[in-house]
């Protein structure tokens, strides 16, 4: 377990959080309409998934040097 967190705070994970706080925020303060929000959440969340899926296939450059 206490590897698992160790693993989800790196610099993808806490920016993704942060961004994604961030746009929900914006969002219920009407400040971003809907379909601004849905394009940056989509684009923020697909990244994520997308390194972490490279990371477990091993397709990530980052991994090969440790």
């Amino acid at each position: 377990m206490k590897e698992r967190l160790i693993k989800l705070i790196d610099v993808k994970s806490i920016v993704t959080i942060l961004l994604t706080g961030v746009f929900c925020t914006l969002a219920v303060k009407r400040i971003i309409d809907a379909d601004q929000f849905i394009t940056i959440f989509t684009v923020v969340i697909s990244f994520y998934f997308g390194t972490q899926s490279a990371k477990r296939t091993g397709g990530d450059s980052d991994n090969d040097k440790n």
